[in-house]
Protein backbone atom coordinates (compact mmCIF):
# COMPACT_ATOMS: atom_id res chain seq x y z
CA UNK A 1 0.00 0.00 0.00
CA UNK A 2 1.60 3.67 -1.14
CA UNK A 3 2.09 6.24 1.51
CA UNK A 4 -1.18 8.04 -0.26
CA UNK A 5 -3.66 6.06 1.61
CA UNK A 6 -6.07 8.98 2.79
CA UNK A 7 -8.78 8.62 5.22
CA UNK A 8 -12.17 9.25 4.42
CA UNK A 9 -13.07 11.40 7.60
CA UNK A 10 -10.93 13.60 9.68
CA UNK A 11 -12.39 14.84 12.42
CA UNK A 12 -11.21 15.98 16.22
CA UNK A 13 -13.58 15.02 19.19
CA UNK A 14 -12.07 16.86 22.20
CA UNK A 15 -8.39 16.14 22.13
CA UNK A 16 -9.05 13.08 19.66
CA UNK A 17 -7.78 13.40 16.78
CA UNK A 18 -10.08 10.74 14.85
CA UNK A 19 -8.77 9.26 11.06
CA UNK A 20 -11.61 7.39 9.63
CA UNK A 21 -10.46 5.02 6.46
CA UNK A 22 -12.52 2.61 4.13
CA UNK A 23 -11.29 -0.67 5.61
CA UNK A 24 -8.84 -1.82 7.86
CA UNK A 25 -6.25 -2.71 5.85
CA UNK A 26 -5.95 1.00 4.76
CA UNK A 27 -6.53 1.65 8.41
CA UNK A 28 -3.49 -1.06 10.02
CA UNK A 29 -1.56 0.95 7.11
CA UNK A 30 -1.99 4.68 8.15
CA UNK A 31 -2.05 4.00 11.72
CA UNK A 32 1.50 2.34 11.50
CA UNK A 33 3.03 4.77 8.80
CA UNK A 34 1.88 7.37 12.03
CA UNK A 35 3.50 5.67 14.44
CA UNK A 36 6.87 4.96 12.49
CA UNK A 37 7.12 8.96 11.59
CA UNK A 38 6.44 9.37 15.37
CA UNK A 39 9.16 6.57 16.34
CA UNK A 40 11.75 8.55 14.03
CA UNK A 41 10.77 11.54 15.06
CA UNK A 42 11.45 10.92 18.85
CA UNK A 43 15.01 8.71 17.48
CA UNK A 44 16.67 11.92 16.54
CA UNK A 45 15.83 13.63 19.68
CA UNK A 46 16.91 11.01 21.90
CA UNK A 47 18.98 8.06 22.39
CA UNK A 48 16.50 5.70 23.54
CA UNK A 49 12.34 5.47 23.15
CA UNK A 50 9.79 3.40 25.62
CA UNK A 51 6.90 1.74 23.77
CA UNK A 52 3.84 0.05 24.97
CA UNK A 53 1.83 -2.31 23.01
CA UNK A 54 -2.00 -3.99 22.74
CA UNK A 55 -2.43 -7.53 22.12
CA UNK A 56 -5.59 -8.26 19.79
CA UNK A 57 -6.50 -9.75 16.91
CA UNK A 58 -7.93 -5.69 16.29
CA UNK A 59 -4.13 -4.51 16.13
CA UNK A 60 -2.89 -7.25 13.03
CA UNK A 61 -3.33 -5.00 10.26
CA UNK A 62 -1.10 -2.30 11.93
CA UNK A 63 1.17 -4.49 13.37
CA UNK A 64 1.59 -6.00 9.99
CA UNK A 65 2.62 -3.07 8.83
CA UNK A 66 4.46 -1.83 11.54
CA UNK A 67 7.04 -4.45 10.89
CA UNK A 68 7.20 -3.72 7.25
CA UNK A 69 7.95 0.24 7.84
CA UNK A 70 11.75 0.94 6.90
CA UNK A 71 14.57 2.75 8.86
CA UNK A 72 13.41 2.06 12.50
CA UNK A 73 16.41 1.31 14.24
CA UNK A 74 14.51 -0.65 16.85
CA UNK A 75 17.40 -1.67 18.85
CA UNK A 76 16.90 1.82 20.49
CA UNK A 77 13.28 0.94 21.38
CA UNK A 78 12.39 -0.32 24.65
CA UNK A 79 9.06 -2.52 24.62
CA UNK A 80 6.33 -3.32 26.97
CA UNK A 81 2.84 -4.28 26.44
CA UNK A 82 -0.31 -4.01 28.83
CA UNK A 83 -2.23 -6.40 30.30
CA UNK A 84 -1.74 -10.36 30.35
CA UNK A 85 -4.01 -13.22 32.02
CA UNK A 86 -2.95 -14.72 35.15
CA UNK A 87 -2.25 -18.32 35.65
CA UNK A 88 -2.51 -18.92 31.75
CA UNK A 89 -0.40 -21.96 30.54
CA UNK A 90 2.87 -20.55 30.01
CA UNK A 91 2.54 -22.47 26.48
CA UNK A 92 -1.02 -21.14 25.67
CA UNK A 93 -1.20 -19.11 22.34
CA UNK A 94 -3.80 -17.23 24.08
CA UNK A 95 -0.97 -15.18 26.17
CA UNK A 96 -0.33 -11.72 25.42
CA UNK A 97 3.31 -11.96 25.69
CA UNK A 98 3.64 -14.95 23.09
CA UNK A 99 0.96 -12.77 20.77
CA UNK A 100 3.55 -9.85 20.74
CA UNK A 101 6.60 -12.30 20.32
CA UNK A 102 5.00 -13.61 17.19
CA UNK A 103 3.14 -10.82 15.50
CA UNK A 104 5.91 -7.69 16.32
CA UNK A 105 8.86 -8.87 18.46
CA UNK A 106 10.56 -11.49 16.74
CA UNK A 107 10.30 -9.81 13.58
CA UNK A 108 12.05 -6.51 14.15
CA UNK A 109 13.78 -7.06 17.11
CA UNK A 110 13.68 -4.00 20.05
CA UNK A 111 16.82 -3.30 21.98
CA UNK A 112 14.74 -4.35 24.98
CA UNK A 113 11.53 -6.50 25.87
CA UNK A 114 9.81 -6.28 29.26
CA UNK A 115 7.03 -9.29 29.13
CA UNK A 116 4.51 -9.19 31.91
CA UNK A 117 4.69 -12.77 33.50
CA UNK A 118 0.99 -13.88 34.62
CA UNK A 119 2.67 -17.04 36.17
CA UNK A 120 4.40 -15.00 39.05
CA UNK A 121 2.89 -14.06 42.23
CA UNK A 122 0.47 -11.10 41.41
CA UNK A 123 1.43 -8.12 43.99
CA UNK A 124 5.05 -9.01 43.07
CA UNK A 125 4.48 -8.73 39.25
CA UNK A 126 2.85 -5.83 39.59
CA UNK A 127 5.73 -4.14 41.78
CA UNK A 128 8.52 -5.74 39.13
CA UNK A 129 6.54 -4.49 35.92
CA UNK A 130 6.08 -1.65 37.77
CA UNK A 131 9.52 -0.56 38.55
CA UNK A 132 10.41 -1.12 34.81
CA UNK A 133 7.54 1.29 33.43
CA UNK A 134 8.62 4.04 35.85
CA UNK A 135 12.13 3.87 34.98
CA UNK A 136 11.62 6.55 32.41
CA UNK A 137 9.35 8.08 30.37
CA UNK A 138 6.95 5.92 28.12
CA UNK A 139 7.19 7.64 24.82
CA UNK A 140 4.03 5.95 23.04
CA UNK A 141 1.34 3.62 23.44
CA UNK A 142 -0.29 1.67 20.71
CA UNK A 143 -3.82 0.37 22.16
CA UNK A 144 -6.92 -0.17 21.17
CA UNK A 145 -10.82 -0.72 22.62
CA UNK A 146 -12.44 -3.23 24.22
CA UNK A 147 -16.51 -4.20 22.91
CA UNK A 148 -17.15 -2.75 26.80
CA UNK A 149 -14.82 0.05 26.46
CA UNK A 150 -12.05 -0.95 28.23
CA UNK A 151 -8.30 0.10 27.44
CA UNK A 152 -5.94 -2.80 28.50
CA UNK A 153 -7.96 -4.81 30.85
CA UNK A 154 -9.64 -1.30 32.76
CA UNK A 155 -13.26 -2.87 32.92
CA UNK A 156 -15.81 -0.60 33.55
CA UNK A 157 -16.40 -2.42 37.05
CA UNK A 158 -12.77 -2.12 38.05
CA UNK A 159 -11.67 1.94 35.63
CA UNK A 160 -10.16 4.31 38.07
CA UNK A 161 -9.16 7.40 36.47
CA UNK A 162 -7.54 8.50 39.48
CA UNK A 163 -5.96 4.73 40.10
CA UNK A 164 -2.78 5.61 42.35
CA UNK A 165 -1.44 1.74 41.19
CA UNK A 166 0.64 1.44 38.13
CA UNK A 167 -0.57 -2.03 37.30
CA UNK A 168 -2.93 -4.15 38.82
CA UNK A 169 -4.84 -6.96 39.55
CA UNK A 170 -8.42 -6.91 37.75
CA UNK A 171 -11.33 -9.15 37.60
CA UNK A 172 -12.57 -9.43 34.00
CA UNK A 173 -16.06 -8.40 33.35
CA UNK A 174 -18.26 -11.11 31.37
CA UNK A 175 -18.33 -9.07 28.84
CA UNK A 176 -15.01 -8.61 28.31
CA UNK A 177 -14.46 -12.52 28.59
CA UNK A 178 -17.21 -13.00 25.81
CA UNK A 179 -14.86 -10.92 23.23
CA UNK A 180 -11.94 -13.55 23.85
CA UNK A 181 -14.64 -15.87 22.11
CA UNK A 182 -15.92 -13.71 20.16
CA UNK A 183 -12.45 -12.83 18.56
CA UNK A 184 -11.51 -16.44 18.23
CA UNK A 185 -9.26 -16.68 21.42
CA UNK A 186 -10.79 -19.18 23.24
CA UNK A 187 -13.25 -22.10 21.99
CA UNK A 188 -15.50 -21.14 25.35
CA UNK A 189 -16.50 -18.34 28.14
CA UNK A 190 -15.34 -21.09 30.88
CA UNK A 191 -11.91 -21.33 29.04
CA UNK A 192 -11.20 -17.63 29.70
CA UNK A 193 -9.56 -16.69 32.71
CA UNK A 194 -11.28 -14.65 35.29
CA UNK A 195 -8.26 -12.61 36.55
CA UNK A 196 -5.66 -10.90 34.75
CA UNK A 197 -2.95 -8.14 35.39
CA UNK A 198 -3.07 -4.71 33.82
CA UNK A 199 -1.58 -1.05 33.10
CA UNK A 200 -3.96 1.28 34.86
CA UNK A 201 -5.70 4.15 33.33
CA UNK A 202 -3.51 6.76 34.76
CA UNK A 203 -0.76 4.89 33.07
CA UNK A 204 -1.90 5.44 29.96
CA UNK A 205 -2.38 8.90 30.29
CA UNK A 206 1.21 9.81 31.37
CA UNK A 207 2.63 8.77 28.13
CA UNK A 208 3.47 11.43 25.91
CA UNK A 209 1.73 9.85 22.50
CA UNK A 210 -1.22 7.50 21.98
CA UNK A 211 -1.98 5.68 19.01
CA UNK A 212 -5.81 4.37 19.30
CA UNK A 213 -6.46 1.60 16.01
CA UNK A 214 -10.02 0.17 16.76
CA UNK A 215 -11.48 -1.85 13.55
CA UNK A 216 -14.65 -3.95 12.96
CA UNK A 217 -18.12 -4.14 13.29
CA UNK A 218 -17.98 -5.31 16.67
CA UNK A 219 -16.45 -2.30 18.34
CA UNK A 220 -19.13 0.31 16.35
CA UNK A 221 -20.91 0.81 20.10
CA UNK A 222 -17.61 1.54 21.74
CA UNK A 223 -16.40 3.86 19.25
CA UNK A 224 -19.52 5.59 19.70
CA UNK A 225 -19.66 5.84 22.90
CA UNK A 226 -16.15 6.58 23.40
CA UNK A 227 -16.41 9.79 20.68
CA UNK A 228 -19.96 10.87 22.19
CA UNK A 229 -20.48 9.70 25.50
CA UNK A 230 -19.78 11.60 28.86
CA UNK A 231 -16.61 11.21 29.36
CA UNK A 232 -16.74 8.32 32.63
CA UNK A 233 -16.06 4.87 33.79
CA UNK A 234 -19.02 3.77 31.90
CA UNK A 235 -17.04 3.99 29.05
CA UNK A 236 -13.44 4.03 30.27
CA UNK A 237 -11.63 4.57 27.00
CA UNK A 238 -14.25 8.16 26.88
CA UNK A 239 -10.96 9.40 28.91
CA UNK A 240 -8.46 9.65 25.55
CA UNK A 241 -10.40 12.72 24.82
CA UNK A 242 -8.82 14.51 28.14
CA UNK A 243 -5.51 13.51 26.38
CA UNK A 244 -3.25 16.00 24.33
CA UNK A 245 -1.85 13.66 22.05
CA UNK A 246 -4.12 11.19 21.22
CA UNK A 247 -4.27 9.65 17.20
CA UNK A 248 -7.74 7.39 16.74
CA UNK A 249 -7.81 5.30 13.82
CA UNK A 250 -11.10 3.52 12.92
CA UNK A 251 -12.49 1.68 9.58
CA UNK A 252 -15.95 2.08 7.95
CA UNK A 253 -17.22 -1.24 10.13
CA UNK A 254 -15.66 0.48 13.65
CA UNK A 255 -17.10 3.95 12.61
CA UNK A 256 -20.60 3.33 11.10
CA UNK A 257 -22.87 3.91 14.57
CA UNK A 258 -21.36 7.05 14.71
CA UNK A 259 -21.54 8.83 11.11
CA UNK A 260 -23.02 6.74 8.20
CA UNK A 261 -20.21 6.15 6.08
Amino acid sequence: MSSTVQPIIVDKVDGINLHVFDNRYEMGVAAAKAVAAKMKELLSQKEQIRMVFAAAPSQNEFLKALIAEDGLDWKRVTAFHMDEYIDLLEDAPQRFSTFLMENLFKHVLPGEVHLINGLQNPSEECRRYRQLLCSGPIDIICLGIGENGHIAFNDPSFADFQDPEVMKVVKLDEACRKQQVNDGCFKQLDDVPTHALTLTIPTFLDAASLFCIVPGETKQSAVKRTLSEPISTDCPASILRTHPNCQMYVDRDSYRRVSDV
